[in-house]
């Protein structure tokens, strides 16, 4: 007894662990598991759990002690403590890797922790659920055996149940299922699982609402079906007043869940918008940091992505000011992408959609973002395609002007583009044109005759009399010089 005691209470720092295994604990231990005292029995298993929790190592060491047959074996027959601690060991084997997970599954653990699902111990259950989730979280064969156990009915049951911790272990094992596949996200819907889930996101437990979310969201990112069923679970509007959550992985995984109903379809965009959606991530967008921004940022170019009216929504909501100030306060390379991409869905509608992109003056700081080096290679070319295809519909001409000087050619065809495009049409934009040096510039273009660029710029020269286009010709100065010195007085 006072062995296992005190191997346990070592088990708990991480610093003992490398000793506790050099000492040959493990084979001391295993025997102990069939102890005739219950406690010791206990004891050992919490201990050894300890223990295979630490690391792959020694997960892998109770895999070879050929200790986890002896614990299914126990499962079905010793006290509820001991149930408790056998799934402890499981749990603690099967987090580590698939093939951990595997080994757990193949000494016939599923069956057991089944059967201590139906345990009227509540400890005992959440123990099993635990267990179950660790298992099915690592991939889809893995999620499909616990599935084919039959657990999701009886986890289904656990969400009923009046225990919080039961409530929150089995709503992540059922966030663990869903994740992998349709079919698996459908089996769990078959139960009935989405009305419990939805019943709970108003609960004031912090933990219970981040499983709640993560599981809805789980569910709903697979297919148009499956998020119409959430939605129809009718958790609109209450689930926006959780992006206002103190917890920010209650409002990560809130704005994740938007995020994944958003992308299917522009009529389930449509009804988030209604339910007041957008203002309620733009504002939640105001007050995030970081990678908990994320999923707000690309429900924003989901949106945006269905239609001109739902890209207009996220403009009138204020969505390009707040991305412009989440664009400057980032550091991160995959948020900036993020970032990037939902400008572009945005900005790519019509000329009215590219100017409230253009106005912020996003333009230089998408071509900077390009440009830099120092920017991921996903980065350069969601900026090189968000700023194509804003430019492509950009007819304003201020914002265009800056990038007449930095723009490498192949930016530079779709900006001259634009203002051929523009100026044969506004007399105004042709004198401004000329006053702010644009004209000049473009003159000092180098380009190769029967280019894009070279049509563009004759298109633009074509807009205004011969002899300005010659005045802001390089050289022309010289060129009045020489006249000067040649030319005789009568």
């Amino acid at each position: 007894m006072k062995f296992v005691q005190t191997v346990a209470e070592l088990a708990t720092r991480p610093q003992n662990i490398d000793t506790l295994q050099n000492a040959g604990v493990m084979p001391l231990l295993r025997p102990l598991l069939l102890d005739a005292v219950p406690t010791i029995q206990q004891t050992a298993a919490l201990a050894l759990g300890r223990l295979a929790s630490y690391s792959d190592d020694l997960a892998e060491a109770v895999v070879k002690g050929g200790i986890l047959p002896q614990l299914v074996y126990s499962l079905a027959e010793q006290n509820r403590f001991y149930k408790k601690a056998a799934a402890f060991v499981l749990r603690a084997v099967a987090k580590h890797s698939p093939e951990m997970a595997q080994a757990v599954v193949d000494c016939g653990a599923l069956n057991a922790l089944i059967i201590c699902l139906e345990e009227f111990d509540p400890g005992v259950k959440e123990a099993a659920a635990w267990a179950l989730g660790y298992i099915a979280r690592h991939n889809g064969s893995l999620a499909q055996a616990v599935v084919d156990a039959g657990s999701v009915p009886l986890l289904v049951l656990c969400l009923q149940e009046p225990e919080i911790a039961l409530k929150r272990v089995s709503a992540s094992t059922l966030s663990d299922i869903s994740k992998h596949t349709p079919e698996l996200a459908q089996t769990v819907v078959d139960t009935g699982a989405i009305a419990h889930l939805a019943q709970m996101i108003l609960y004031p437990d912090t933990k219970l609402k981040r499983q709640v979310f993560s599981a809805l969201g789980q569910i709903s990112k697979h297919s148009v079906d499956l998020a119409e069923m959430v939605v129809e679970a009718e958790i609109f509007p209450a689930v926006l007043d959780s992006l206002k959550d103190p917890d920010e992985y209650v409002r990560k995984n809130v704005s994740t869940l938007i995020r994944e109903i958003a992308k299917h379809t522009p009529e389930l965009s449509q009804m988030i918008v209604n339910a007041g959606g957008l203002a309620a991530v733009v504002n939640y967008l105001g007050d995030s940091k970081g990678n908990v921004r994320l999923p707000g940022i690309m429900m924003l170019g989901y949106v945006a992505a269905h239609s001109e009216n739902l890209a207009m929504a996220v403009i009138v909501s204020k969505g390009v000011q707040q991305l412009a100030i989440c664009l400057a306060e980032e550091t991160d390379d995959y948020i900036k992408a993020a970032i990037v991409w939902a400008l572009g869905q945005i900005g790519y509608h019509t000329p009215e959609h590219a100017r409230a992109v253009a106005m912020l003056n996003m333009l230089p700081k998408l071509l900077g973002l390009y440009l830099d080096s120092r920017s991921s290679e996903d980065l350069q070319i969601k900026a090189k395609k968000a700023l194509k295809s804003i430019l492509q519909k950009c007819t304003y001409l201020p914002a265009l002007e800056p990038l007449l000087y930095d723009a490498p050619s192949n930016v530079l065809k779709h900006v001259l583009c634009q203002f051929s495009k523009v100026l044969p049409h506004d007399s105004k934009a042709r004198r401004l044109f000329v006053t702010t040096g644009g004209l000049k510039k473009v003159q000092e273009i180098k380009t190769e005759p029967g280019s894009d660029l070279k049509e563009h710029i004759n298109a633009i020269n074509a807009c205004y009399p011969e002899e300005i286009v010659r005045y802001y010709s390089p050289g022309y100065s010289e060129t009045l010089l020489e006249r000067i010195e040649n030319y005789q007085p009568a």
